[in-house]
């Protein structure tokens, strides 16, 4: 293990409220998502994703976005993003005052084919225009990289179509990008070649991981990535979202599984572990199931004995 390039401090964006929810089937009412960002930030998260602006004919459960973002009680501090992905979606959000917006684009040709009827190259011309808006407008900009390790059509990824899509999201002005194992197959190796290959168009400072926990891997994709030097991720409260191309398989790792190991390793996150797994036992109670972290079930079974 290669301790030299090991970060400090670690910043985490919690995802949970936006990519968390989503593809929740039961509807969450708005109250309830305002009450977990703010149990989020409480929590000590200075990075949230809020929500999206997408059609709720397409994903309904982001149907109450304006009145998300407009009932969240702001802090100082912390930086709340939301999914934008197109013009007309940008143009909606610019009203709730985001912070950051985030486009997003497949390393997988067809995945980008089977996700939105168009290539990678087609996707991120259709992002220009909402990434000139945002940065003329001092919003900033991050791109959200999928499949960079597998896809769920093609197998693995190679490392140069991740430097592909970083290149183009680069010459489009996208300030950082996401390096997204977004079907959870990749291992520590495959993981740090993908980085590296966003490397090739970001500084270290740009990048950020984002992992799925489908086969039990995230969290030594997340040491990975960390040998790197690699300082932000990505990671959902109580393991929110699953793995649409997993049938009953977890999705994105869980941020107190993460703030768990951060800390355990002697990283700063500035995130309080206790009230971050009270957040997560009040959306999972929400929802009527378990936290699918397993550090919060083993904290809740030692509060419990």
């Amino acid at each position: 293990m290669n301790l030299a390039n090991l970060p400090t401090r670690v910043k985490l964006i919690d995802v949970g409220p936006r990519d968390g929810l989503q593809n929740e089937k039961t509807p969450v009412p708005a109250d309830v998502k305002i009450s977990l960002v703010q149990r989020l930030q409480d929590a000590g998260l200075q990075e949230i994703e809020v929500t999206s602006y997408v059609s709720p004919k397409w994903v309904p459960q982001m149907a109450d976005n304006h009145a998300v973002m407009q009932g969240i009680a702001r802090r100082s501090g912390v930086r709340y993003s939301v999914l934008t992905p197109n013009l007309q979606g940008y143009e909606a959000s610019v009203q709730d005052r985001p912070d950051e917006i985030v486009v997003f684009g497949a390393a997988s040709e067809a995945f980008s084919q089977k996700n939105i009827n168009c290539s990678i190259a087609e996707s991120i011309e259709r992002f220009a225009p909402v990434v000139a808006a945002a940065r003329a407008a001092g919003i900033a900009v991050r791109g959200a990289m999928s499949c960079t390790v597998g896809c769920p059509y093609e197998g693995e990824i190679a490392p140069e179509r991740v430097a592909y899509l970083a290149g183009l999201m680069r010459g489009i002005g996208v300030q950082r990008v996401d390096v997204a194992d977004t079907i959870g197959v990749g291992t520590p190796r495959k993981v740090q070649r993908a980085i590296e290959a966003a490397l090739q168009h970001y500084a270290i400072d740009e990048v950020s991981g984002h992992f799925h926990d489908t086969y039990g891997q995230a969290l030594v994709n997340t040491l990975a990535a960390l040998e790197l030097g690699v300082w932000n991720f990505q990671s959902s409260v109580a393991g929110l979202g699953g793995c649409p191309y997993a049938k009953g398989a977890t999705g994105n790792v869980a941020t107190e599984d993460l703030v768990y190991l951060l800390h355990g390793m002697g990283i700063d996150t500035g995130i309080d572990l206790d009230k971050l797994i009270d957040a997560g036992v009040y959306i999972s109670d929400f929802l009527g199931r378990k936290s699918a972290s397993r550090v919060a079930v083993a904290v809740l079974n030692k509060r419990a004995g």
